[in-house]
């Protein structure tokens, strides 16, 4: 179990800081070009985003070494210390101006996930389970995330980040489901590995995630976007690790403690996401505070892109 949990929190620091050197490099290339495989071209002459492809990748191994150890109900809520791992990296390399709002509804949100991981206490587990359960499974879960990827394309700057935010996490919770699937094969060996579905299905994930999380990155600050990002992840795997790998978790009265986990987190997110850095242009910038933000839209008739404020205002609303 200790080495579940190393290794759980080692990837959660490495996609901290990969997520935080790709918003550093995307950052070098103008804003308004759309993501395509130019795009990419110019993001690979980036050494911080090279050096973010590298950490992500890092992240990735230890969390496949995690949810080879451990149920993936434990290891994937653990991945929320990325969050306060991305906070304290952006304010190092990116200035980002982080204020009482948000380390508080960050603190609730880790309580939250602690609470609900101490009340849950998942152990067991099946490695390995019935295409049925894992059609049904994958249907709802591309479902949603597919559901979060159109609403954000309805807005601009922090709010779609958000909801792109949401989508990544999702995505990566998935993914990580589709890894346990092919981790719960290696007793079998080899052959068993490379015969399965699901290695197939990482090796097509696995890209489709990292465009995913470019847009994501693109689209405004980590402050928006990685509150998402970071907690829709452990969800996924919770979900998934309860309902189609058939852990254990612990019912009676702690069914009361995990209702309270999940009511912290969620009335963090309602606060984080009232945050000033979630509103208007200002959230698509790093190091914009909430009180110049309000200057802005009082006393500003244009944004920093020309744009009137009102119009972005009202694309983002």
């Amino acid at each position: 179990m200790l080495v579940t949990v190393v290794c759980a929190v080692t990837a959660a620091l490495c996609n901290a800081l990969g997520s935080v050197l790709q918003r550093k490099g995307a950052r070098e290339v103008p804003s308004d070009e759309a993501m395509s495989p130019r795009l990419l071209w110019k993001l690979g002459h980036s050494a911080a985003w090279l050096g973010g492809i590298a950490a992500m990748l890092g992240g990735f191994g230890f969390q496949v070494a995690a949810l080879s150890t451990g149920p993936i109900s434990l290891v994937q809520p653990i991945l929320v210390a990325e969050l306060g791992f991305t906070l304290v990296l952006s304010a190092m390399l990116l200035g980002a101006s982080l204020h009482i709002r948000e380390w508080t509804a960050v603190l609730g949100m880790n309580s939250g996930i602690a609470l609900l991981l101490v009340a849950l206490t998942p152990s067991g587990g099946a490695t390995q389970v019935s295409g049925p359960k894992w059609a049904v499974g994958c249907a709802v879960t591309l479902l949603i995330i597919g559901t979060f990827v159109v609403v954000a394309h309805r807005y601009r700057y922090a709010h779609r980040a958000a909801y792109l935010g949401i989508a990544s996490g999702l995505f990566f919770g998935f993914l990580a489901v589709l890894v346990a699937g092919v981790t719960g094969l290696f007793p079998d060996g080899a052959g068993a590995v490379f015969s399965a579905w699901q290695t197939y299905a990482v090796v097509v994930a696995g890209p489709t995630g990292f465009f995913l999380l470019q847009a994501t990155l693109r689209a405004g600050s980590l402050v928006a976007s990685q509150p998402g990002l970071t907690l829709a992840n452990p969800v996924v795997g919770i979900g998934w690790g309860v309902a189609v790998f058939g852990e254990d978790v612990r019912g009676g009265g702690w069914i009361a403690a995990e209702i309270a986990g999940f009511a912290l987190i969620a009335a963090c997110t309602v606060l984080l996401a009232r945050s000033p850095s979630l509103h208007g242009a200002a959230g698509a910038y790093e190091g914009t505070d909430g009180a110049s933000s309000s200057a802005d839209a009082a006393g500003s008739d244009t944004s920093r892109d020309g744009t009137p404020s009102s119009d972005r205002n009202h694309e983002n609303h």
